[in-house]
């Protein structure tokens, strides 16, 4: 794959022929209410299809339901074990270096802020969370498993973004490509993978080739089952290098809705903390995993623990030293980190299973209103069956 601006600008107009064409339909014949009500209660892969489903979604989930013919399931299977081994320090840099990523790329960020998401931040956090989850369990791919429903629906989330934008007529094309073209979901595969080892690294994370290779390897399948062109996508860390590269210089730059989103981040995991006094640690773990350049672009304030977060690497190091030399602290570090990453991710969601719903509305407008205050936070849904 050859990353050139003249194939990069050719992305920016394109978008996913089959899950728009399936958006469109179900817009189309007022179907979109009855896809969302009955999909609640599709979340496992090969739970037979409900009754009632509009046959332009059925289709659609038939074609989409196994993942692509080339996959190698060792590969996945030493992603897994990779994720396992670093699920603690692997949300971390999900949280506070892959989410603010996505903050930097000004129409991105607008697009994010133009959706009902934006009043609930936890919510969008818990689904991003959810999701990654999902994809490395043992049964991801197979019947039972919660990724591919998942995939599925998200696929056509994006779908519904692009659908209403372009019907109301409220995205320069012109400016900023198509929403959620193929451009900036290659850019979202970087930000969750390139950059997520890119953070491990940072943070003192002794890593093999082997085990980076294949957790990009197992984002690459993500991207597959996310309707990205695999002819466009980078197939190796050095090509994916170049084209997170080449698409941050193209895209990053401060905005205002960047710097909401990123200040709603920051109260949100102020809120996961107990007490205030870790408080500052938010800031100061997505200004040394961003960097300075871009931390100032997102408002991110400076605090006294910038210094102390520096230092990670050096307690991180001693961790990984007890885990080499001893099965015991291994395997307890290891369950401290699956258990740890369960507690956070039930502290986003209360408790209750993401939906991924297809929005019936957008915003009315781009305004981003006034950050929610400290004591308010987001009512998940009542428990559905799942």
């Amino acid at each position: 794959m050859t990353c050139t601006e003249a194939s990069l600008n050719a992305l920016r107009q394109a978008g996913d022929e089959l899950a728009d064409a399936t958006v469109a339909a179900l817009f189309e014949r007022g179907e979109v209410g009855t896809f969302n009500t009955l999909m609640r209660y599709v979340s496992t892969a090969g739970a037979p299809l409900p009754d009632g489903l509009p046959d332009v979604a059925r289709e659609y989930l038939e074609s989409t339901r196994t993942p692509p013919a080339w996959v190698d399931w060792s590969e996945m299977e030493r992603a897994r074990l990779f994720f396992i081994d670093n699920n603690v320090h692997i949300s971390t840099a999900l949280s506070f270096a892959s989410m603010p990523a996505c903050y930097l790329v000004p129409h991105v960020a607008k697009l994010l802020s133009a959706t009902h998401g934006l009043k609930y931040p936890s919510k969008r956090m818990a689904e991003t969370g959810q999701f990654t989850v999902y994809l490395m369990q043992p049964d991801a791919f197979e019947a039972g498993g919660r990724f591919v429903p998942a995939a599925q629906k998200v696929r056509l989330l994006h779908a519904s973004i692009r659908h209403h934008l372009a019907r109301e007529n409220r995205w320069d094309t012109e400016v900023h490509g198509t929403p959620i073209c193929q451009e900036d979901m290659i850019g979202g595969q970087m930000f969750f993978s390139m950059l997520v080892l890119d953070s491990l690294h940072r943070l003192g994370i002794h890593m093999s080739q082997e085990g980076a290779d294949a957790y990009y390897y197992a984002w690459r399948v993500v991207g597959a089952m996310l309707g990205v062109d695999q002819e466009a996508v980078p197939h190796t860390l050095d090509e994916a290098r170049r084209f997170l590269d080449l698409y941050m210089v193209r895209h990053m730059g401060p905005s205002k809705e960047g710097t909401h989103l990123t200040r709603q981040l920051i109260d949100l995991y102020e809120q996961v903390v107990p007490g205030t006094f870790f408080d500052p640690i938010v800031s100061a773990l997505i200004r040394h995993l961003v960097g300075d350049t871009c931390a100032d672009w997102l408002q991110v304030p400076r605090t006294s623990w910038d210094t102390v977060v520096k230092a990670a690497p050096h307690l991180l190091g001693v961790l990984e030293t007890i885990e080499d030399h001893s099965p015991f602290g291994a395997w307890a570090l290891d369950r401290l980190g699956h258990l740890t990453s369960v507690l956070e991710l039930s502290a986003l969601t209360r408790g209750r299973v993401m939906h991924y719903a297809i929005p019936e509305q957008l915003r009315k407008d781009y305004g981003v209103t006034s950050a929610v205050p400290r004591t308010s936070r987001w009512a998940p849904p009542a428990p559905t069956l799942s």
